[in-house]
């Protein structure tokens, strides 16, 4: 077995994985949790000046980590058949979700050297927070999730398109009954969508309230049938679970190293 080959296996997590595996799979998954908390932590101005030593050198050391995981990542990738050829293959992966992600675990550090706003940096900092994304990998439920959406994604985008249709009847019902008692919240849809966002989603801030009879009995009405409305996705999200996980046929999964699809 060559270096690159034992290098792409040792990254690409596999339910058969063997030692090298599993204690790089810990590693990054430790690495990764304490970037979260040290991003949380540093936040705090106080824990920020007193071990400020402390969190720059822990970001150093996770900077050179991640670049160092992507540079190999790039380089054995070719060893998946997807991405065989050594120049195009290597940039299709690239393109890829994770590997933006991978890459943004990072780039934002290097960012910071360029002649750029201070304000503007911190911005590019805080975009550290993608290193949290990279344990998805590691996540045999999100592989599960990522199906549901795939096998889902047409019911889905339908119940979020009748979702808007629902807010803008609201919104056009609501400002009819409040625009003459409240111009400044109800005056026209596009302010009343605020308030019927706010019902639909059982949120209810408050800043907008209808005091008509009429609009008062119509955000009853409205607020009950929400309930209704947002669970079309929760409700088309859990059958796709129920049926992937309880369906044989549906459990179908992509090796990693030859990229061929096949069921457990």
């Amino acid at each position: 077995m060559t270096f690159r080959r034992r290098l792409y296996l040792t990254l690409e997590p596999t339910e058969k994985g063997g030692i090298p595996e599993r204690i790089f799979e810990i590693l990054l998954i430790v690495i990764i949790v304490l970037n979260i908390v040290a991003i949380v932590l540093e936040s705090i101005r106080s824990l920020e000046q007193e071990y400020i030593e402390l969190f720059d050198n822990f970001e150093k050391f996770s900077v050179a980590f991640f670049t160092l995981e992507y540079v190999c990542r790039i380089y054995s990738i070719v060893e998946n058949p997807k991405y065989q050829n050594p120049f195009y293959g290597r940039m299709r992966y690239a393109s890829t979700t994770m590997a933006l992600v991978d890459l943004l675990a990072f780039l934002p550090f290097y960012l910071t050297f360029l002649p750029l706003d201070l304000r503007f940096i911190r911005i590019f900092r805080l975009m550290a927070l993608f290193r949290m994304f990279k344990i998805t990998r590691y996540m045999q439920a999100m592989i599960i999730f990522k199906s549901v959406i795939r096998e889902r994604r047409e019911q889905l985008i339908l119940s979020f398109i009748f979702i808007i249709f629902i807010l803008i009847i609201i919104s056009f019902f609501m400002y009819l009954a409040e625009r003459d008692a409240q111009p400044d919240k109800f005056g026209s849809i596009p302010e009343a969508m605020w308030w019927g966002m706010a019902t639909l989603t059982t949120v209810g801030y408050g800043d907008a309230v209808p005091v008509t009879t009429l609009g008062k009995v119509l955000g009853g009405l409205f607020a009950i049938s929400g309930v209704a409305f947002l669970a079309l996705p929760a409700g088309i999200l859990s059958s796709g679970f129920f049926e992937l996980l309880h369906n044989p046929e549906a459990k179908k999964h992509t090796c990693p190293h030859c990229g061929k699809d096949f069921h457990e």
